[in-house]
């Protein structure tokens, strides 16, 4: 895989986002796909915790603090919520680029329902190309799969995005 490709996977909160996306993850890993994700959320965002030093760096003004690890790091930046071509361009080199929410962006998208009373995203946005849910749904003429038929949705996604 050279390029990178872009799916998200949206729906309405406690919908099974982030068990689809966790669940598909493993098994793009698992064909041999490099995948990267981005989550979204609609409310700030703390991945430090009081009293580390490195909250104390940002808590003191660091516009950008580094904390580095063995294993990982992460750069937390005080700054404006960036667009999501900004995020993308930071990612390292990826077959896969799997978005968590991020309902309002042209990307394709599946959209992820928890129950039939649920309001579908699906009729205002010509992005969501499939379904993911437990249940038939009605007055959508979308590709539609179980929310666990993971192997499925991996190759609706690899074949759309392609």
């Amino acid at each position: 895989m050279s390029s990178r490709r872009i799916f998200g996977v949206t729906g309405w909160k406690n919908a099974g986002k982030t068990t689809l996306t966790e669940r598909l993850v493993e098994e793009f890993v698992r064909r041999g796909w490099r995948v990267s994700t981005i989550k979204h959320a609609h409310h700030d965002i703390d991945i430090d915790r009081p009293g580390t030093d490195s909250y104390r760096h940002r808590a003191a003004g660091a516009g950008e603090v580094a904390l580095v690890g063995g294993r990982r790091y992460a750069i937390m930046r005080e700054t404006p919520e960036p667009s999501i071509s900004e995020v993308l361009g930071r990612l390292s080199p990826a077959d896969l680029v799997l978005i968590e929410g991020y309902k309002r962006e042209a990307h394709l998208k599946i959209e992820v329902r928890a129950s039939p009373e649920a309001e579908p995203l699906a009729p205002g946005d010509p992005a969501i190309v499939a379904i993911a849910a437990d249940f038939q749904p009605t007055g959508d003429d979308l590709p539609w799969f179980r929310r666990d038929d993971i192997a499925a949705i991996a190759d609706f996604i690899a074949s759309r995005t392609g």
